[in-house]
């Protein structure tokens, strides 16, 4: 029972936490949501490197964002393609994401940032992808790299495609460096967050997510608690346990 009331406590803190972080401030931050995004289903499933059997989902509501490949960055740049199968109704609306690790070794440098840029390109350019979704928690010392990518992205991107990135809740609050990027969107992951954000008291002003690009979207989790005002945003979800055991658990949540 003592168990049972310690899980429920976490919960409920976890919650009120997502809540504070959700809670845009106001003023003169607030940014209309990219036009470019206004095009796609107001729900994203992840899929992520595992099979999965989507066909369930409603395409007029529902995208996938599966993960297309991961590039691993040493002493030279390795791209792991997709292995797994997912299969999902026609007419789906697919993102391509691609998942960035650096590793130990890595040179960062212009000849590594145009080989990467090359295997983005090579992503957003499948037939049928609606759009393109860079996965990358680049360190502070990473960012100089991570943001002339995505400058130099853009251009070479087709006008209408939208550029989304994963984003980790500090950069959406305190840590602002995203702002001036070319991207459409930012989303703030919500989800398994930093022990250093569960500690933060209850209405601390840095637990509000003040950076426009990060307002229109928010990255959830199906296991974990979620916040009640998701209307105004782009709804993307992970399954923790992959589709085929959680996508029961949507009809029992709330999504707009």
């Amino acid at each position: 029972m003592h168990s049972l009331r310690l899980k429920r406590s976490a919960a409920i803190i976890s919650l009120a936490v997502l809540c504070l972080v959700l809670r845009s401030s106001a003023g003169p931050f607030a940014a209309p949501p990219s036009t470019r995004m206004s095009s796609l289903p107001p729900r994203t499933l992840w899929a992520w490197e595992r099979p999965e059997d989507l066909r369930a989902i409603d395409p007029r509501t529902t995208a996938i964002a599966f993960l297309d490949r991961t590039l691993l960055i040493g002493s030279r740049v390795v791209s792991q393609p997709r292995s797994q199968s997912l299969t999902y109704p026609a007419n789906t609306v697919l993102i391509a994401v691609v998942r960035i690790q650096v590793q130990p070794g890595a040179l960062l440098d212009d000849a590594q940032q145009r080989e990467v840029f090359d295997l983005l390109l090579r992503s957003a350019s499948q037939p049928g992808i609606a759009a393109l979704q860079i996965d990358f928690d680049a360190t502070r010392s990473q960012r100089r790299f991570y943001a002339a990518l995505l400058r130099n992205l853009r251009p070479r991107l087709p006008a209408a495609l939208p550029l989304s990135i994963t984003a980790l809740a500090s950069w959406c609050t305190h840590d602002r460096w995203l702002s001036g990027l070319p991207i459409d969107e930012a989303v703030p992951m919500l989800f398994r967050m930093e022990p250093d954000r569960r500690r933060a008291r209850p209405g601390s002003p840095e637990l509000q997510i003040r950076e426009p690009l990060c307002q229109s979207a928010v990255g959830l989790s199906t296991r974990e608690p979620w916040p009640a005002d998701l209307a105004a945003r782009r709804v993307y979800l992970f399954a923790d346990r992959g589709w085929l055991t959680d996508f029961a658990l949507l009809s029992e949540r709330k999504l707009p």
